[in-house]
């Protein structure tokens, strides 16, 4: 390949890039905002300011779209959380308990409400949801819980079961908080009974 070749390539590669960034983004605050089902892709595009024929050269269609976008934003919440962890770096049990209210208080934005707690299970179906969710929070959780219990701060348990039972519990506390008329009240309830919780796991 030619140098020239290799420049109109990498030029290429960019302007794809640069595309799918901008319907990301697009897509990501209107589903955010509004949710899936009331999003349009003409309005996607639009929004975008890019063509339609764009937006089916990146995705297959919306629901791979919405994929997309909720495993950008899963990631993000995750992150999030986890930098929590760096307060308490000599105390593995009240690391994991920062990382969980990180997670509880990540989950409060409308966006993440929205997006991760209400669309993506419908949207996506279980299995991709869970899949996606394992690759990212549930990954996280369970190698969070084997580096404690091979550590001896956590009670050694089968670390899969339960790993998805807090991942469930964490879940169902987030939108139990977002659902809640006093948030604030409800995610101080919350937070505490996770403590309880982590306490529970501690050796």
């Amino acid at each position: 390949m030619s140098t020239e070749d290799e420049i109109t390539t990498t030029t290429k590669a960019a302007q794809s890039e640069a595309t799918r960034a901008k319907l990301l983004a697009a897509a990501r605050a209107l589903f955010g905002e509004r949710g899936f089902a009331a999003v349009g892709t003409e309005e996607v595009v639009r929004a975008a300011g890019v063509t339609r024929g764009a937006l089916y050269h990146q995705f297959t269609d919306k629901r791979d779209l919405f994929r997309a976008v909720f495993e950008q934003v899963e990631g993000e919440l995750i992150q999030s959380a986890a930098q929590h962890e760096t307060e308490h770096p000599d105390d593995m049990v009240a690391a994991f308990k920062a990382a969980c209210r990180g997670w509880l208080e990540a989950c409060a934005m409308p966006e993440a409400e929205q997006i991760v707690l209400l669309d993506a299970p419908a949207v996506l179906g279980w299995e991709t949801w869970r899949e996606i969710g394992e690759r990212h929070g549930l990954g996280v959780v369970i190698a969070s819980l084997e580096y404690g219990m091979e550590a001896g701060a956590l009670v050694r348990q089968p670390v899969r079961p339960l790993a998805h039972m807090l991942v469930g519990a964490l879940d169902e506390a987030a939108l139990y908080i977002a659902r809640a008329d006093d948030r604030e009240q409800a995610r101080a309830e919350a937070n505490a009974i996770v403590d309880r919780l982590v306490d529970g796991l501690a050796a």
